[in-house]
């Protein structure tokens, strides 16, 4: 991403530090062997290796957030990336309503959208009694409008039919129609919803056994999200895929807490833990759904590769519905992979297939 300030208004030292930061930015990427760790491995294994991974970072003071947003959360017109009052229209400027500039626009004091950002724990910080790392843990606490920051409240992210309040950008606030719960939630608009779900998965795997007194809330227990709260999160993930911004962001704060969100370089890892969305609409995922012919299947089948995506060094994983991993041997042909299934057990599958920025799904019957 581009750094917006003015060259005017920076010392030369500043300018030169920000250009690092950049250069860094764009060529950080996961370090070699990263997440070795959490080879092989499913369900409650594989969360429990990567809270091993991740934990113990470098923490960033809360105050020390006004700064680090600088180059966590610039857009590439230099504004602050507010996905609160964001609206993207297929560039990555997008086409807001308002904008705010770092640093002048900080908050203070406000009373209506537009005035001003502030520091949003998507995680609202009541939910963990307002403790430490946690209440400054960049992952999890974005630059947003203060109004809307104010209005969303401690209230868990969910699903509104008919909204109570909504903000200039589509967000909306009102009771959730989501199955399982039917308190006031609040709906970040669709383009985001993969963002904060996997900031989510972040904070459930980060404090993984690290939540001995969090307060929870009507969406977790613990640091864990309540059947409801994950089956809806998990639907968020299938919808809205890892962007560039995410990817990004991703990079930055590993330069500066020295961990990374484990859900962005590896989105499969969601369904890997926790299973495949139930009994949600599955509609708006169809884009992102394999073609598995034939389904049930004896000792073979045949997948078709979406456009856009490569399977190097991305096998192709049968997880099954008691957590069983299984990698069969495949080949390549054109745009199809030919499965050998002679040595899976019978039964009924959830096959996983990553692309750079989405997970491909299908659910595939062995005979």
């Amino acid at each position: 991403m581009n750094n917006f300030l003015k060259i005017q208004r920076l010392t030369t030292l500043a300018y030169a530090l920000l250009c690092i930061v950049t250069v860094t930015k764009l060529s950080a990427q996961i370090p070699a062997g990263y997440y070795d760790q959490a080879g092989g491995k499913t369900g409650v294994a594989l969360q429990a290796a990567l809270h091993n991974i991740i934990k113990g970072h470098t923490v960033i003071s809360y105050s020390g957030l006004w700064t680090a947003y600088y180059t966590t959360d610039d857009k590439p017109n230099g504004k602050v990336w507010d996905m609160y009052s964001d609206i993207p229209n297929g560039t990555p400027n997008g086409n807001p309503p308002y904008s705010f500039t770092f640093g002048s626009d900080q908050c203070g004091n406000y009373s209506a959208e537009g005035d001003c950002y502030n520091r949003e724990h998507s995680w609202p910080k009541s939910w963990f009694n307002d403790t430490p790392p946690m209440n400054s843990d960049i992952f999890h606490i974005y630059p947003t409008d203060g109004k809307v920051n104010g209005m969303r409240d401690n209230y868990p992210y969910g699903t509104v039919s008919s909204p109570t309040w909504t903000s200039l950008n589509g967000s909306k606030l009102g009771t959730c129609n989501w199955p399982g719960y039917t308190g006031t939630v609040f709906e970040p608009i669709d383009d985001y919803k993969g963002d904060f779900a996997r900031t989510y998965f972040y904070m459930s795997t980060r404090y993984y056994t690290e939540d001995s007194g969090w307060a929870g809330s009507p969406a977790t227990q613990g640091s864990q999200l309540k059947p409801w709260a994950l089956q809806l999160m998990l639907h968020w993930c299938n919808i809205d895929p890892v962007s560039q911004k995410e990817t990004d962001r991703n990079n930055t704060v590993y330069g500066m807490q020295h961990n990374r969100n484990p859900f962005i370089d590896h989105p499969e890892y969601a369904a890997i833990i926790w299973g495949n969305p139930v009994g949600a609409d599955e509609s708006n995922s169809l884009t992102y759904k394999l073609s598995v012919y034939p389904n049930p299947a004896a000792d073979r089948c045949s997948v078709t590769i979406p456009n856009g995506i490569s399977i190097d060094n991305r096998n192709p994983i049968f997880l099954s519905a008691t957590g069983m991993k299984y990698t069969p041997s495949f080949s390549l042909e054109s745009n199809t992979i030919e499965l050998n299934l002679q040595n899976l057990p019978k039964g009924v599958y959830f096959l996983i297939l990553t692309g750079e920025k989405a997970v491909y799904q299908a659910k595939v019957v062995k005979e």
